[in-house]
C-alpha cells in the first residue's frame, strides 16, 4: 500500500527572493539538520536569459533506524536524488526528489513548492507532499514503513525551523531585502546589480546586502471558504489545534478529496476533522463513514434545519434542556434535567421524528456556538459539555419503547456528529442509575465514554466536582449554586398532545426514520383492531404498551389455531384508511379454533397499560382491543357502524416479541394520573398461566 503525505501550505511573511537566499544556505551541508550528512551537485544549468536555475544533487541522509535492520540491509546512509528548479520569472521553486539507494525495494517521492502567496506578493508560500511504497525490504516492510514516516514528519518542523533561522541569520548581517528578476533587455545599463549576483559566474545571491523591514511568520485572521483554496500551518493552529504533521496530512488529503468528489455543500474543516479524530486519522474508514455522513445530510436537508424547523409548543415548555453560558474552558455548556422530563409523554406527543429532529437541532447550534466561542477566545474550541441533572430518575424512565428510541438516537448522534462532546458531567445520579449505564454504555463509543464524570450525593459542588470544570457563578440556582436559568422545569405531559397516524401522516417534512415504535389505530362498534404476532420458540415473552386516547376498550390476547385469511374487498379497501385490522373471522368458534390466553381487561380514556405474556406454546397470538359498547364482534359486521363517528375510540400501541432470555421486565413505564396498579383476570387456558407475568402499569 502507497502511503502518502501532504504537509499544510507554510507561509512565510517575507519576499520570495528572501526566502530563496535562506534555502540555498542549507547547501552543501546543513548542521541544522543533522540526518542531513551532505550534498554533491550533480548538474547545474541556467537558461539563456538566467530566468531559470536548474540544479540537481546528490544528497547523503542518515537513518535512524535499529542496529539489526541496518546490518541486514547492508547500508547505514541512503541517497537521494534532488532536482531543484528556480524559475526567477514566475518566482516559483520546483523541488522534485527520489530516492536512490533500495529503489527497487523502495520508492519514496517527494514534492515541493516554494511560491508567491496568492494575496500578498511580499509573502511565500511552501507545500510538501511525498509517497513511499516499499515493495519487499527483507520481511521488513511494515518496520521500514513506520520508520521513514516516523523520520519523514519528524523532519518537516525541523526545515521550517531552519529556514527561519537562515533568514533571521541574513537579517542580523543586514541582507533584507532582494530585487526581482528583470528581464536583460529591461535592465538598466549603468546598473545590472541583479545578474551580477544570481549568474554563474557571481556565485549565490545570498552576497547581496541591502536593508528593508522583516517580520515574522504570518498569523491568519479569516477562515477558508473557498472551496479551491489550500490549507496553511498557522490556520490549523489558529481554528482546529495543534496537529502532527502525519494528522495535517491526513486532513489536508481528506480535504482534497472531498472538493475533487462531493458534489453538493462541502463540510468545513473543523467538521473534517472531527470524523478524523473519530476513526483515529484511519484515511478509509473515515472517508467511509464521512461519505455517509454527507449523504445522510443531503438526502434529509440537515444542512437546513435550524432555518426550516420550529420546535412545537409541546417541546418547548416541557423538555427540560438548554443551552447556558460555557464551562471553564469556553465550551459552550448544555443542561439537560433528564429526571424532571416526562420521556414517555414526549415520545408519544411528538413521536421519533421530531425528538430526533430535535437532537439534530441541538447538536447543530452546539457546532454554531462553538465557532463563535473559537473567535471569543482565540483558540480552537471544537465541542461542548453537557451537565446531565439525575434528580428523579427513576424505574418509570427504564420504559422499553423509550430506551430503543434512545439507543437509535445515540447511534445516530454517533454516526453524524462524532467528537462533539468534550465532556459529560453527571450529577446527583441516583441507585436505579448503574441500570438505565448498562443499557446504554454499549451503545456509545469508547472515547466518548472516557469523557463521562459522574457525581452522586449532593459533592459536587465540593473540590474537585463542578466546581473544576465550570464557574461558581453560572452554576444553576436549582443544583445549589446563584445562577438564574431559564430551562423549562418539565412536569407531566397531558395526553392532549399525543399525537395519532394521522398527524404523522400529515407532518410536511421529510421523514428521518422510515418506521416508527408507536403505531396508531381507530376501534369502531363492531370493528376491532387486532395485532398478529408469530410465535416460534415456546417460552417467549410478548410485551406491549397502549395509551387510550379517546372512549374504553376491552383488550384481550387470543392463542389462534387457525391461520386467518385475508379480508374481503370491500373491508381491505376501507380499513387502510381507517387504520384499523381485523384478523379473526365470524366463523371461528371459541375453544376450536381460538382459545383466550389472556382474559378481557377493561381499558378507560386517558389510561396507559403495560404489559407482558409468557408463550406457552409456539404458534399465531392475536391482541384485540374493542370498543365497550360492542360484544364480541367479526369482521362482517364492520361495514354499518363505520359511519357512526361517536362509536370511534383511538389508542396508540407497541409490542414487541422478545426471547425469554431478553425479557428483563424492562417494561415499566411513566406512571399516569392513576398509580395503581390493575391485573387481567385470573381465567387462563390452564393452571400454569398463574406464574405468567401480567402485570398491568396503569
Amino acid at each position: 500500500m502507497v502511503q502518502k503525505f501532504c504537509s499544510p501550505v507554510r507561509v512565510y511573511k517575507y519576499p520570495f527572493e528572501m526566502v530563496m537566499v535562506a534555502y540555498e544556505r542549507r547547501f552543501p551541508s546543513c548542521p541544522l539538520i543533522p540526518v542531513f550528512l551532505g550534498s554533491e551537485v550533480l548538474s547545474d544549468i541556467w537558461s539563456e536569459d538566467g530566468a531559470v536555475h536548474t540544479v540537481q544533487r546528490c544528497c547523503q541522509l542518515s537513518v535512524d533506524a535499529p542496529r539489526l535492520l541496518k546490518k541486514i540491509a547492508g547500508a547505514e546512509v541512503v541517497y537521494f536524488i534532488q532536482k531543484n528548479t528556480l524559475n526567477w520569472r514566475e518566482r516559483t521553486l520546483l523541488i522534485e526528489a527520489h530516492n536512490e539507494t533500495f529503489s527497487n525495494r523502495v520508492m519514496v517521492l517527494e514534492t515541493c513548492l516554494y511560491s508567491v502567496h496568492p494575496e500578498n506578493e511580499n509573502w511565500t508560500c511552501f507545500e510538501q507532499s511525498a509517497s513511499l511504497d516499499i515493495k519487499s525490504f527483507f520481511g521488513f516492510e511494515s518496520t521500514v514503513e513506520k520508520i521513514a514516516m516516523r523520520q519523514y514528519t519528524a523532519n518537516i518542523q525541523r526545515g521550517k525551523e531552519v529556514i527561519e533561522y537562515y533568514l533571521n541569520e541574513l537579517i542580523s548581517k543586514g541582507i533584507t531585502e532582494l530585487p526581482r528578476w528583470i528581464p536583460p533587455e529591461q535592465r538598466p545599463q549603468t546598473s545590472d546589480l541583479f545578474t551580477s549576483v544570481t549568474s554563474p559566474t557571481s556565485g549565490s545571491a545570498s552576497e547581496l546586502e541591502l536593508i528593508v523591514p522583516g517580520s515574522d511568520v504570518m498569523t491568519l485572521d479569516t477562515a477558508h471558504s473557498d472551496p479551491d483554496d489550500k490549507l496553511d500551518a498557522d490556520y490549523i493552529e489558529r481554528y482546529l489545534g495543534h496537529l502532527t504533521p502525519m494528522q495535517e496530512s491526513c486532513l489536508i488529503q481528506l480535504r482534497s478529496w472531498i472538493q475533487q468528489t462531493h458534489r453538493g455543500k462541502i463540510p468545513k474543516d473543523e467538521h473534517i476533522l472531527r470524523f478524523l479524530r473519530a476513526r483515529d486519522f484511519n484515511m478509509e474508514k473515515t472517508r467511509d463513514m464521512l461519505l455517509h455522513s454527507l449523504s445522510w445530510r443531503k438526502e434529509f436537508q440537515v444542512d437546513y434545519i435550524l432555518e426550516t424547523w420550529a420546535p412545537p409548543s409541546c417541546l418547548q415548555e416541557y423538555y427540560t434542556g438548554g443551552w447556558h453560558h460555557q464551562d471553564r474552558e469556553g465550551r459552550p455548556l448544555y443542561i439537560l434535567r433528564l429526571g424532571h422530563m416526562d420521556t414517555k409523554g414526549l415520545f408519544k406527543s411528538l413521536g421519533e421524528e421530531d425528538l430526533l429532529r430535535h437532537v439534530l437541532c441541538i447538536n447543530e447550534e452546539g457546532q454554531k456556538r462553538c465557532e463563535v466561542n473559537t473567535k471569543i477566545f482565540g483558540r480552537p474550541i471544537s465541542s461542548w459539555t453537557c451537565l446531565l441533572d439525575l434528580e428523579g430518575l427513576s424505574m418509570r424512565h427504564l420504559w422499553r419503547p423509550g430506551v430503543q428510541a434512545l439507543l437509535r438516537i445515540i447511534e445516530l448522534v454517533e454516526a453524524h456528529y462524532p467528537e462533539t462532546l468534550g465532556r459529560l458531567l453527571i450529577v446527583r445520579a441516583p441507585r436505579v442509575f448503574p441500570v438505565l449505564w448498562s443499557l446504554v454504555s454499549p451503545f456509545i463509543n469508547e472515547n466518548t465514554r472516557q469523557k463521562f464524570l459522574v457525581y452522586s450525593g449532593t459533592n459536587y459542588l465540593s473540590s474537585g466536582g463542578l466546581v473544576d470544570y465550570i464557574q461558581p457563578e453560572i452554576i444553576p440556582d436549582f443544583l445549589g449554586g446563584e445562577c438564574l436559568c431559564e430551562i423549562p422545569e418539565g412536569g407531566q405531559v397531558p395526553k392532549s398532545y399525543y399525537q395519532t397516524e394521522t398527524d404523522k401522516e400529515n407532518s410536511d417534512h421529510i421523514h428521518l426514520w422510515t418506521d416508527t415504535i408507536y403505531q396508531s389505530a381507530q376501534v369502531f362498534r363492531g370493528a376491532p383492531h387486532e395485532v398478529l404476532i408469530e410465535v416460534v420458540e415456546e417460552h417467549s415473552v410478548i410485551t406491549w404498551d397502549f395509551d387510550i386516547l379517546r372512549g374504553d376498550v376491552i383488550f384481550s390476547i387470543f392463542h389462534s389455531r387457525r391461520t386467518p385469511q385475508p379480508l374481503s374487498r370491500e373491508v381491505s379497501m376501507a380499513l387502510p384508511e381507517l387504520n384499523n385490522q381485523q384478523i379473526m373471522e365470524r366463523t371461528w368458534i371459541l375453544g376450536v379454533d381460538y382459545s383466550i390466553v389472556e382474559s378481557a381487561l377493561t381499558c378507560r380514556q386517558g389510561e396507559s397499560i403495560q404489559g407482558s405474556h409468557i408463550a406457552r406454546w409456539p404458534g399465531l397470538y392475536i391482541l384485540q382491543w374493542q370498543a365497550c359498547v360492542a360484544a364480541p364482534c367479526r369482521a362482517d359486521d364492520v361495514a354499518p357502524s363505520l359511519q357512526d363517528s361517536t362509536n370511534i375510540c383511538k389508542l396508540m400501541y407497541y409490542t414487541e416479541l422478545l426471547a425469554s432470555h431478553n425479557f428483563r421486565g424492562s417494561m415499566t413505564s411513566l406512571e399516569s394520573c392513576h398509580s395503581g396498579f390493575s391485573q387481567l383476570s385470573g381465567g387462563t387456558t390452564s393452571s400454569s398461566q398463574s406464574q405468567q407475568s401480567s402485570l398491568f402499569h396503569r
